[in-house]
């Protein structure tokens, strides 16, 4: 789909986003993250990955409420939002093929998970998360001035 194809490649382009969760307490939370994305041969299926701790906020945020919201901008106004569901991810085939991915990827989306923490994927931390998502949405200049739609995904 040209959403997931254009989505992914403002993510891309761009590299860090706010990545918001929401606690028991109903009130959000954000950070900047570094998510990395792959989309299936067919152009339909996309899933987002991301490398972090588990910090205890996170941890109790995704126990309560297994959604995030992904929001990727840059100065000149192009804006791509991933709304996903979100889980960890604990297996090692998986988390050693993510860590591949990130460090063959060129700069500066990719990088080196081994500089900064040499015990590997099998080690307990960090963690990995896989994002689902349900909600893409890209907007810029154009559609913010009204000359164009949205573009978005459903």
């Amino acid at each position: 789909m040209v959403v997931h194809k254009e989505f992914v490649d403002r993510a891309h382009r761009i590299v860090w986003c706010t990545v918001a969760t929401v606690g028991s307490d109903q009130r959000p939370r954000s950070r900047i993250l570094h998510p990395i994305w792959e989309l299936d041969e067919a152009g339909t299926a996309l899933t987002g990955w991301i490398v972090t701790k588990a910090t205890p906020i996170k941890v109790r945020h995704l126990a309560h409420s297994p959604y995030v919201s992904c929001s990727y901008w840059e100065p000149g106004h192009d804006v791509a939002v991933a709304d996903c569901q979100a889980e960890w991810v604990t297996d090692t085939a998986t988390r050693q093929r993510i860590w591949e991915l990130y460090r063959d990827a060129p700069a500066p989306l990719g990088y080196d998970f081994w500089t900064v923490f040499p015990d590997g994927p099998a080690a307990e931390s960090p963690s990995l998360l896989r994002l689902t998502p349900y909600r893409l949405r890209l907007t810029d200049v154009e559609t913010l001035s009204g000359r164009k739609p949205v573009a978005s995904w459903p």
